[in-house]
């Protein structure tokens, strides 16, 4: 423990170069080229993922990471920037959406490279490992017409941005399924009644994600949203909220098994170091990682691979 320590503190305190790793399993994808890095100062000595009472977890969509951070369009997104933490060598897992979903909620793609709506599959994802600890979780699915919708697209929903729908034992189980993937619309029930699950997941629709609208939709979106999370006692006693985008619009790829661009990840919490910005390769299934370490959970497929480190320099010791 004390050696890996070590070498996550010289790694923190270093500008890395996203390199490839070998990949544990044949699986494995190939990296793209690795992104520019952007300059970082040097990091205080890093220690394990804080506990979280509470875990919120917003995805946006399909936007590299110099799209957003510093782009007028987006003051909100980059003020939260200024207060909290940026991970500035972040990467996507892969292309096109869904497989990103799926290596954030499983740790591996399943060996899904579309955005398929009849391909569903049997493996064990974080809902199962929160659930299975005795905590409580809800995806929010915005314009989701009803909970547990199984169908591939509603007004501005789609499926393949909501990875809970493709798991066999979700979706196949019609009370557990509707109990928790639920329109968006109960977020604001559940938020303001104090309920807020341990685990949150959320994914705004079509538009408001920058799918299909432009980064100051989301940036605006993201402004009526966000400060109901930070205001929340959940948040403030112990939680953290994670703003990720699922890929951006190259192969840019770190870590042995992540080319799905280099995007913009938010590390947002009480005791995140306000304004720090890490150039620590990182990426999805890290993403996983991090949650499952902050939660004591067990690590999914990639999220347990050497290569594929937790985010836990953004807290404070």
């Amino acid at each position: 423990l004390q050696v890996q320590r070590a070498k996550r503190i010289a790694l923190a305190r270093a500008t890395p170069t996203p390199a490839s790793a070998p990949a544990p399993t044949a699986a494995a994808q190939a990296n793209g080229p690795a992104a520019a890095l952007h300059s970082a100062p040097p990091l205080p000595a890093v220690g394990a993922v804080p506990s979280f009472s509470h875990v919120f977890v917003i995805v946006m969509e399909n936007h590299e990471y110099n799209s957003v951070i510093g782009n007028p369009a987006a003051p909100y997104t980059n003020g939260l920037v200024n207060s909290y933490g940026l991970a500035t060598n972040y990467y996507g897992a892969s292309h096109p959406s869904l497989p990103n979903y799926l290596a954030l909620t499983a740790g591996s793609t399943v060996g899904i490279a579309s955005d398929c709506t009849n391909c569903f599959v049997s493996a064990t994802n974080i809902a199962d490992q929160v659930e299975g600890s005795g905590r409580s979780w809800k995806a929010y699915m915005e314009d989701m017409p009803v909970p547990c919708y199984m169908g591939a697209s509603s007004g501005n929903y789609a499926m393949k941005h909501n990875p809970f729908m493709y798991y066999n034992d979700i979706r196949n189980n019609a009370a557990r399924c509707a109990a928790h993937v639920v329109p968006f619309t109960q977020f604001w029930v559940d938020m303001s009644s104090g309920h807020a699950p341990d685990f949150v997941w959320i994914t705004p629709n079509m538009c408001n994600d920058t799918h299909d609208c432009p980064v100051g939709t989301g940036d605006a979106w993201l402004r009526s949203v966000v400060p109901t999370i930070t205001g929340s006692a959940a948040f403030r006693n112990g939680g953290v909220l994670f703003i990720t985008w699922d890929e951006g619009s190259t192969n840019a790829g770190c870590c042995s098994g992540s080319w799905g661009g280099h995007v913009a990840t938010l590390v947002i919490a009480p005791n995140a170091i306000s304004g720090f910005r890490s150039a620590v390769a990182e990426n999805h299934y890290g993403l996983l990682r991090t949650i499952e370490d902050g939660f004591h959970l067990s690590h999914l497929g990639a999220a347990g691979w050497a290569s594929n480190l937790p985010l836990r320099e953004y807290f404070r010791n």
